[in-house]
């Protein structure tokens, strides 16, 4: 059992889980980000990798990692950062990246940096399925790391049901068609999709993103599924108040 299964035996509902992109604002902000969010009850983190050209992500994760690269940040930078907080840190972080990272990185080595800073779980958003059973399972698996994967609404049922038996942490239920960023209030149709994911009595957690940005759309999120991830609101805030703004954002996602 992986560190987010542990939590799921702990806490099934009202899970939150929040994404920032690592050396944003600052390059050495990445340790106290975390330090903050896992003192003021966040129940798993998600870690970005900056990337130059990321496939799902919005403009505000967008700029966010084109500063952390521009701050210097790189994978071997943000390894001894979790590195340095191994021992500390109580909450599990999960790390986002891009299959290019991890074949210009290398595979093996990739893996054991994230083996080595005690994360055992990870998100791809385009390992194409076909790659993940033929080879990345094997390998994953031989560093004990898990791989997240994603649906989104026009995903089939044939898909979900697959990637339901392949998975061990959780179900990212992607909340629309599109990339990450506020969209306002959950819509009925975006109620209907949930209700449809829902009604297929999967085995597996499922944690909504792309969307979720206040405490309204996190509540309403959580009716329908195990929790929540909440990321570009989250970024922008940092931008506006840094690290001090922290507490108070989760405080009031929490609406305590």
């Amino acid at each position: 059992m992986n560190s987010v299964q542990q939590i799921f035996q702990q806490k099934d509902q009202d899970l939150l889980s929040i994404f920032f992109t690592a050396g944003f604002p600052k390059l050495e902000d990445t340790a106290p980000i975390i330090s903050k969010l896992s003192t003021n009850g966040v129940d798993f983190i998600e870690v970005g990798l900056p990337y130059s050209d990321p496939l799902a992500d919005g403009p505000t994760i967008q700029h966010s990692s084109s500063v952390a690269l521009r701050n210097g940040m790189n994978l071997d930078v943000i390894f001894e950062q979790l590195l340095a907080l191994k021992e500390t840190n109580k909450t599990p972080l999960v790390l986002m990246g891009y299959l290019n990272q991890i074949i210009k990185y290398g595979e093996d080595a990739f893996c054991q940096r994230v083996k080595d800073c005690g994360i055992d779980t990870i998100i791809i958003p385009d390992l194409p399925m076909v790659e993940f059973e033929t080879h990345y399972q094997s390998l994953f698996e031989s560093y004990g790391i898990t791989n997240v994967f994603l649906i989104t609404p026009h995903t089939s049922e044939e898909r979900i049901r697959k990637i339901d038996a392949l998975t061990k942490a959780f179900i990212y239920v992607v909340a629309s068609a599109s990339i990450t960023g506020a969209k306002g209030e959950i819509s009925q149709q975006q109620i209907d999709y949930f209700n449809r994911i829902k009604a297929m009595k999967l085995q597996s957690k499922l944690i909504v993103g792309f969307g979720i940005s206040d405490h309204k759309t996190f509540s309403t999120a959580c009716e329908y599924m195990n929790g929540a991830i909440i990321g570009s609101a989250f970024i922008k805030e940092l931008n506006k108040t840094g690290i001090q703004g922290v507490e108070g954002f989760v405080k009031n996602l929490k609406n305590c």
